[in-house]
């Protein structure tokens, strides 16, 4: 009652195995990558969330006491939307987005979160890219209550429908060296 083992069949059978597994750990491997690199949605949602209580701050420190004092915010120029208020309000809003993503490829929420934005192909930010991301991907964006960006939840590298336009990726920035290796 002795069982005798081959030593080539088991050679053969940690070589299929090792070649069958070979495609899968790879496969899994640059998954895990992608997720590490990658903001996901949650740590991108919570950057949004700062980066709204920063500029309503702006807003309360600055152009409350500006609309208390002269009242500009109540005129008019078509209909109730299109008041001065908002306007300035929405100046603020885009430019804050704009201008740090522009200087900085990050605003103070993602500075907090330690994310930011890149170009997908690795070169540098431009302006079109900034615009397309920051300002157009953004009101089409609201247009739909905020609901676009939830396909950073379904979509490979986290892109939201913002991203699309711009070719822009967010990245940790703990991996940045990871994202730049071709």
């Amino acid at each position: 009652m002795s069982t005798q083992y081959n030593v080539n069949d088991n050679q053969e059978t940690a070589a299929s195995q090792s070649a069958t597994n070979e495609p899968v750990s790879n496969e899994l491997i640059h998954e895990q990558m992608i997720n590490s690199i990658y903001a996901g949605f949650g740590i991108r949602f919570w950057s949004f969330i700062i980066d709204l209580l920063i500029i309503f701050g702006i807003h309360s420190i600055i152009l409350k006491p500006i609309y208390y004092l002269t009242k500009i915010d109540n005129i008019k120029l078509w209909i109730d939307y299109f008041s001065v208020g908002h306007m300035l309000d929405a100046v603020v809003f885009y430019l804050y987005f704009v201008l740090l993503t522009k200087y900085f490829k990050q605003t103070l929420g993602k500075m907090i979160c330690n994310i930011r934005v890149e170009r997908e192909d690795r070169k540098q930010l431009t302006w079109t890219d900034i615009l397309f991301r920051e300002w157009i991907g953004r009101i089409v964006c609201g247009i739909i209550f905020n609901l676009l960006y939830l396909v950073t939840i379904f979509t490979k590298k986290h892109k939201g429908i913002h991203d699309y336009f711009a070719g822009t990726v967010v990245i940790r920035n703990k991996f940045e060296k990871l994202f730049y290796l071709k």
